[in-house]
């Protein structure tokens, strides 16, 4: 994947992401996503709600809500639209939210990169573990953009390119094998990617444990 912009090309991953093999993938194993993934990436997402700095009756859009981890995360006084390309995560989701009465969290099958909204619909768009698995990272980013209202903010939450040349280097050999096997990149580059939104992060750091997860937060100028 390249970014050609400015008459130069520069590489955005070396590997593509096969969008029906990860749909699939997701299919079969969104009953055991909280077993496998729950506990490796839930406290990134407690990171991600405190960085969030939400209000209340905000408009929130979580790109990729899977089966919605996030939902006790939220504050009680918010509106979350979560949308998700997969039927079967999205059912998991459903039953978390039925088991938390309270919360107004509206599920929506979507593309990431062809969002049903109007421009501008929210206060806050949020996107965990999500822009490494999506074919079009880009246009998955600039549909974000398009959605969140001028001085809202946009948050990612993903595993980017190391700026170690010798992990970044393991992450670029291993790319293909997470691609094929686990349908996400492991060497999306992250400012390379902001800048085709075009975002400039007003904060960028790890977290999880280990630290090989980044959360940026950006805010929609224009």
């Amino acid at each position: 994947m390249r970014d050609s912009s400015g008459g130069r090309e520069r590489v955005l991953s070396t590997v593509d992401v096969d969008a029906r093999f990860t749909e699939r993938l997701y299919a079969r194993y969104a009953s055991l996503y909280d077993q496998l993934c729950g506990p490796i990436l839930q406290a990134g997402r407690r990171e991600a709600m405190r960085e969030l700095r939400l209000g209340p009756e905000d408009d929130i859009l979580e790109i990729g809500i899977g089966t919605a981890l996030t939902a006790p995360l939220y504050p009680r006084e918010c509106h979350v639209t979560g949308i998700d390309l997969s039927a079967a995560m999205l059912r998991e989701a459903a039953k978390h939210i039925d088991s938390k009465p309270g919360r107004r969290i509206e599920l929506l099958q979507m593309d990431a990169s062809r969002l049903a909204f109007p421009d501008e619909s929210f206060d806050v768009v949020y996107a965990a573990y999500v822009i490494s698995v999506v074919p079009d990272p880009v246009a998955a980013l600039r549909e974000m953009c398009r959605v969140c209202r001028v001085g809202g903010e946009i948050v990612l939450l993903n595993h980017f390119l190391s700026d170690s040349p010798l992990l970044a280097t393991a992450e670029r050999m291993i790319s293909p094998l997470t691609a094929a096997r686990l349908g996400f990149r492991a060497d999306l580059h992250a400012q390379r990617l902001l800048a085709q939104a075009p975002l400039r992060p007003l904060s960028i750091r790890r977290v999880n444990r280990p630290p090989i997860w980044t959360l940026v937060r950006c805010c929609r100028e224009n």
